[in-house]
């Protein structure tokens, strides 16, 4: 396992110590990280048995790592976060994998990686965090390989400007998209992806009454702002 603590050009908004505490707890991985995986699977594109170098694009605490082993069965894989102290709880869980895991200290919107030479990119609840979400974007479409997956779950500016994600964490407000938003911002990339490769989840907890109307019996809303986004897009061949 390498790890490479040099950044000297970050642009991203750091999480609170309440956020940093959750985003390390069984319920985040069980109950949101699992969760996107399990939709994010099903919206993939002639699935294959081994993608061989998957890149890990705002790995967090690396609670990911063992989920993605176990989906995707690299021969590699590379973990990036903007965030040291984030990184040291990486390397904890990268330790426990018998394949050779990286760590990297680095801005997703400057990565020190080859082009062309991931197979698979796993972008879970980053870019909410970043202020400069179309290099970061650029870098990630950079990287991959022709044929490449870019596997995108994120929370959208109606859940990040709800009052209860306001009180608890932080996060850039101005850098904030709709599901639209982020649809149009990746096929603008360049990414190709479907109706049949898009999934707009409305979890209970991301709403801002955490699931209250449904549970008392009022139903979803049918007309409503998405709070959710998830897609697998593919780099063309």
């Amino acid at each position: 396992m390498k790890t490479t603590l040099s950044a000297p050009d970050l642009a991203f908004v750091p999480e609170t110590r309440i956020g940093f505490w959750f985003l390390g707890t069984q319920t985040w991985t069980t109950h949101v990280l699992r969760v996107a995986l399990d939709d994010l699977e099903r919206l993939m594109p002639q699935r294959q048995p081994s993608y061989p170098i998957v890149l890990d694009a705002g790995c967090g605490q690396g609670k990911s790592f063992r989920l993605l082993i176990e989906r995707f069965s690299p021969q590699r894989l590379i973990g990036v976060d903007a965030e040291v102290k984030c990184l040291r709880h990486a390397q904890a869980e990268a330790l426990k994998e018998n394949i050779p895991i990286e760590l990297r200290h680095c801005d997703i919107a400057a990565l020190d990686i080859a082009d062309a030479s991931v197979d698979l990119v796993f972008c879970h609840q980053t870019f909410h965090h970043l202020s400069r979400q179309q290099m970061a974007l650029a870098q990630m479409f950079r990287v991959l390989k022709p044929g490449g997956l870019l596997l995108f779950a994120e929370s959208t500016r109606a859940y990040i400007h709800s009052w209860i994600i306001r009180l608890l964490f932080r996060h850039p407000m101005h850098a904030q998209r709709s599901a639209d938003e982020y649809l149009a911002m990746i096929r603008d990339q360049g990414f190709n992806f479907g109706s049949q490769n898009v999934s707009l989840p409305y979890l209970w907890w991301s709403r801002s009454d955490l699931g209250a109307f449904e549970w008392f019996g009022f139903g979803v809303p049918a007309q409503r702002e998405e709070t959710l986004v998830n897609l697998v897009a593919v780099k063309p061949g």
